[in-house]
């Protein structure tokens, strides 16, 4: 028989190294909001059968009828289930009545009737001052550990626990699993993360992982930083035409396939066209693309694209779209993987690695983003390429402090060069990896055919 069942969530089970183990007492902690009867109400509709029941055991923290009722506005809460593999008992009466012993005794009948495979007492914590000052509560938690040990069941813990108490509540040194959800303010943003402090007799993904609430249930994304992987993998000796005739003279007949190219320059300097080019050159040729933009909505895109002879709406090209506000980069980074493996994309552009980086919690996770998406995209042979906005509008002298100019394989800058009272445009390729390259600075003018070299001859 199999050592873990589901969580409920596919990805959380990645997390906890295959899911929650089974006959063991699971501890989950957070603050109120946090998701903690999600989760709980998740695993038992996801894992109880017939034959392999779940208790749900309400205290004294919510009635059981608000449990139910906000229960069934989840698209996983079945009610046909409830009465029959699901069993909710609200045990709060019995705590206030009989104190500590009485739930005892009333959780060891239940247990005698119902048999259950499951069980979750929510809230655990709120039992605390039902023991009070004669110590009664660690001779009640060694009674009910020992109860659930002899009898074959998982148990779920729940509780508003702080981070502090870990050392000091005695249900910690009980549980065999342990699994924070908390909530993390970052300047303006709030943003959720799961961490698992403990987990007995099996290995888990460690740091925290960020997630969602929704009518779904909690959506976990998996902390994304990819190790170094020294195996060896297929790389493709062709070249991937930039889509600009010049551009490609200077890169020795384009990019390496599956390269990651890093366009930097002030704002209004033509990166986002030159993303264009990049990609409906592929699209022209019938492969796929995506565009991940957090800098035009579709139909500003589409506006822009029309201008060149373009459209977003192409059959082979798929548009990810996503605010900058609210930005969940975990989840962001999760969808446009998949949108890359699903559709098959040959090419994608990521306007633009600002916003994104904005978004991002710190500067390592960023890092460790940006790492993962560079590492599979050249694993899978997919090309990159993504807009980076400078604030310098002349004479750019770092580009230090852009994490991906030294990640990516090619880097093109743009920028505005000041002449007899007018601003012209240049571009220079300051890096190519594996491959030579001009690295003059050239004019460039935007054109109805979009972004022209001028030639080196004529320029001023």
């Amino acid at each position: 028989m199999n050592d873990r069942m589901t969580s409920g969530s596919d990805l959380l089970d990645v997390v906890l190294g295959g899911g929650l183990p089974r006959d063991a007492i699971i501890l989950v902690m957070g603050a109120p909001g946090a998701g903690k009867t999600i989760f709980a109400q998740q695993w038992v509709f996801a894992n109880a059968t017939p034959e392999g029941s779940a208790l749900y055991l309400s205290t004294v923290s919510e009635p059981l009828e608000k449990i139910l009722r906000y229960g069934q506005t989840l698209s996983f809460f079945d009610p046909g289930a409830v009465g029959h593999s699901v069993w909710y008992e609200d045990l709060g009466g019995v705590l206030r009545d009989r104190g500590l012993p009485g739930v005892l005794e009333r959780v060891r009948e239940l247990i005698r009737v119902r048999r259950p495979a499951m069980i979750v007492i929510d809230s655990f914590k709120a039992m605390h001052p039902y023991a009070g000052r004669s110590g009664a509560f660690r001779p009640f938690l060694h009674d009910l550990a020992g109860m659930l040990s002899a009898f074959p069941a998982t148990s779920l813990w729940v509780g508003e626990y702080q981070e502090d108490e870990i050392q000091r509540s005695p249900e910690f040194a009980v549980a065999d699993a342990i699994i924070a959800l908390k909530s993390v303010h970052s300047a303006e943003r709030t943003s959720r993360s799961l961490q698992v402090h403990k987990l007995r007799g099996g290995g888990f993904l460690a740091g925290t992982h960020s997630y969602r609430l929704s009518e779904d249930g909690i959506t976990v994304y998996p902390r994304l930083a990819d190790p170094a992987d020294a195996r060896d993998y297929e790389l493709h000796g062709e070249r991937v035409p930039s889509g600009i005739r010049a551009l490609d003279d200077m890169l020795d007949e384009g990019y390496w396939s599956g390269a990651s190219t890093l366009v930097a320059g002030p704002t209004g300097i033509g990166k986002t066209l030159m993303g264009l080019h990049f990609i409906f050159h592929a699209v022209n040729q019938g492969d796929g693309a995506i565009i991940a933009t957090m800098q035009e909505d579709p139909s500003q895109l589409e506006r822009t694209a029309s201008q060149f002879g373009w459209s977003v709406k192409s059959d082979n090209l798929t548009l990810m779209y996503r605010s900058p506000v609210d930005l969940n980069v975990d989840q962001w980074v999760y969808e446009l993987l998949d949108m890359i493996e699903t559709t098959g994309a040959s090419r994608v552009l990521l306007d633009s690695l600002a916003d994104l980086q904005a978004a991002a919690p710190d500067k390592t996770r960023f890092r460790e983003y940006l790492y993962s998406l560079l590492h599979r995209s050249s694993r899978q042979g997919t090309s990159l390429m993504m807009t980076y906005e400078l604030p310098e509008l002349f004479g750019v002298s770092k580009l230090s402090d852009v994490a991906a100019s030294h990640m990516a394989d090619n880097v093109v800058l743009l920028q505005y060069k000041g002449a007899t009272g007018e601003m012209s445009r240049t571009l220079t390729v300051l890096k190519t990896r594996a491959t030579d390259h001009r690295s003059g600075v050239r004019d460039f003018q935007i054109t109805a055919d979009g972004i022209v070299l001028v030639p080196a001859q004529t320029a001023e």
